[in-house]
């Protein structure tokens, strides 16, 4: 971030709530000379900045920091919830922001104080301290020169009897810890997240999650944490192909290396242990180096280690293991756009599962409880409703609109513009048996251009319904449906035919001509069975007279754009 020009050669420091992790903050900001201004809602902190920190300021009141033009850099230690509305009053104001993890409890939220942050040139730095830790640093140092081998898993244990949250989870308060590390350890985001807990003290507010990630690299992880735990212990442990590694910050030792091996014999795998190598670190604390750190990047203007969008890689992990805990341990892909948080072209409910490898157009909304298997394709500006599957190796058209509860097999195809009903019945195996493998049997369903399929109609696999073509609700249909045809009953059975409109046609006159009653255009039985709009184009949906002698697409684009304008 290079951006725009400090308030003082020196940066002056506000703090921004006085509590629990607060009082930590101002020590060491204080120690580095930088602390000017303390503020906190409760009227007592006064008195012990005066006893414990002559001169450096007081104030009850957020907008006294924002109007201060003295200060140059917020640092805020409040509640969660408050980090969005506090930050991005701070970078407003042209103020540096350091905010304590999380980022903030939305990822939109996050989000936008990156942005903002960017556009006002700002500093915004996230208080992940692990990052900061001698033990981390050289851990990063020794998987990165493949002292450790290829890594394989890594585990982390973050539990205490401690202090005991009612506005956030156990997974907000000790998570966000670990999972910095880890993305950091293995420089890439989880492909998919998977997370339980239970709540025992107060309802909805989980005391203890375990998270589990899935690595495209083949690396698993998982994170336990707990604040009801008879005794203290943060432990991280990477397994490697040819080292272990145990971080433990309880232990006098801090880092130490296991070359343990694992030899086939007989073509059994033997486990082959070896003493632990301490790993020497230099003695410093964390949380000054991290304070250090912000006060430098302040004062020359540069990224973070901890910047705003590793912050916001962190939180967009958070989130999915949030959603997972809500859906009681469901699996949440994180999607390719996890790490730079690109906007989706597409809309998905919270509670609608993606898989990672779908492809989805622009303009799509997919809703409540849908899943949307991997390997789908479907194209823009459809609607797949509530509690709607779509199997991988299906196609799906532009402007499709699938109402609740349907689900799509392999071997549909959907073209452009076709409505399927609530609950209608999709198959693709004929002769289906529960202990008879069939997968390799699955026939073809075609679901040609702007047909509609009524509620609850069954559609046999290896029919084609034509274009416009509309099943009646209720329908069975065992055989191809013409276009334009209008069919009912079961088995389906043909009574009529239907404009593109919807409207079933009026009957023939003397000249063959059946009518749209709702746009006039004409149709005629060509053939029997076979049934065309003489005033549309087939294939571009375009009155005839525009399409006659268009030499190019581009000219018919052009008169397209025309007659829409």
């Amino acid at each position: 971030m290079q951006n725009g020009s400090n308030h003082h050669l020196k940066p002056t420091i506000a703090v921004a709530g006085m509590g629990y992790w607060g009082k930590n903050l101002v020590r060491n900001f204080s120690e580095l000379g930088a602390l000017s201004l303390v503020c906190d809602a409760n009227a007592a902190v006064e008195a012990t900045l005066k006893s414990d920190y002559p001169g450096v300021r007081y104030c009850r009141d957020f907008s006294s920091v924002l109007s201060d033009p003295t200060i140059s850099a917020v640092a805020l230690a409040t509640p969660a919830v408050t980090h969005y509305d506090l930050g991005k009053a701070a970078l407003e104001a042209g103020k540096d922001v350091y905010v304590e993890k999380p980022l903030a409890i939305d990822v939109r939220q996050g989000r936008a104080l990156v942005e903002l942050a960017e556009k006002r040139g700002r500093i915004l730095m996230v208080g992940h301290i692990l990052r900061y830790h001698p033990a981390i640093i050289k851990l990063q140092e020794l998987i990165r020169t493949g002292e450790l081998g290829k890594i394989q898993c890594l585990y982390s244990n973050r539990l205490n009897i401690g202090k005991i949250r009612t506005e956030e989870n156990i997974l907000w308060s000790f998570a966000p810890h670990d999972i910095s590390v880890i993305l950091a350890l293995l420089n890439e985001q989880p492909r998919s997240v998977f997370c339980q807990g239970g709540a025992y003290l107060n309802h909805d507010v989980s005391d203890v999650t375990l998270s589990q990630f899935e690595f495209a690299s083949g690396v698993h992880a998982h994170i336990f944490v707990s604040w009801l735990h008879p005794f203290k212990e943060q432990r991280l442990v990477v397994v490697g192909s040819q080292k272990m590694a145990v971080f433990d910050d309880t232990a006098e030792h801090k880092l130490v290396l296991y070359p343990h091996k694992v030899e086939w014999k007989n073509r059994v795998p033997t486990a082959i242990k070896a003493k632990g190598e301490n790993v020497p670190l230099e003695s410093q604390e964390p949380l000054k180096t991290e304070c250090q750190h912000f006060l430098d990047c302040v004062a020359s203007r540069s990224t973070p280690l901890t910047d705003g969008r590793e912050g916001l890689r962190v939180l967009t992990i958070l989130d999915a293991c949030q959603r997972s805990l809500t859906k009681r341990g469901a699996v949440i892909q994180v999607g390719e756009t996890a790490p730079g948080m690109e906007n989706l072209p597409y809309f998905a409910h919270e509670s609608a599962y993606v898989d990672e490898g779908a492809d989805i157009g622009a303009g799509t909304k997919i809703w409540h409880f849908a899943h949307v298997m991997r390997g789908a394709r479907i194209g823009e500006k459809c609607v797949i409703g509530q509690n709607v599957n779509v199997d991988g190796g299906t196609v799906i058209g532009n402007n499709v609109k699938i109402q609740n509860n349907v689900s799509i097999y392999t071997g549909a195809v959907i073209e452009d513009d076709v409505f399927l009903g609530p609950s209608c019945v999709l198959t693709n195996v004929s002769n289906p048996r529960s202990q008879v493998n069939r997968h390799s049997l699955y026939e073809r369903t075609v679901f040609k251009r702007g047909c509609t399929i009524g509620a609850n109609s069954t559609i046999v696999c290896g029919v084609t319904i034509g274009r416009y073509a509309f099943v009646a609700a209720g329908s069975v249909v065992t055989r191809d449906v013409p276009d334009y045809g209008l069919v009912m009953g079961n088995p389906a059975r043909q009574s009529g035919w239907m404009s593109r409109h919807g409207q079933r046609l009026t009957e023939p006159d003397a000249e063959g001509i059946m009518r749209c009653p709702e746009h006039g255009f004409r149709y005629q039985e060509i053939t029997p069975g076979i049934v065309k709009c003489l005033d549309l184009d087939e294939e571009t949906g375009l009155p005839t007279a525009l399409t006659k002698g268009v030499r190019s697409y581009r000219e018919l684009k052009q008169r397209h754009e025309k007659v829409a304008a």
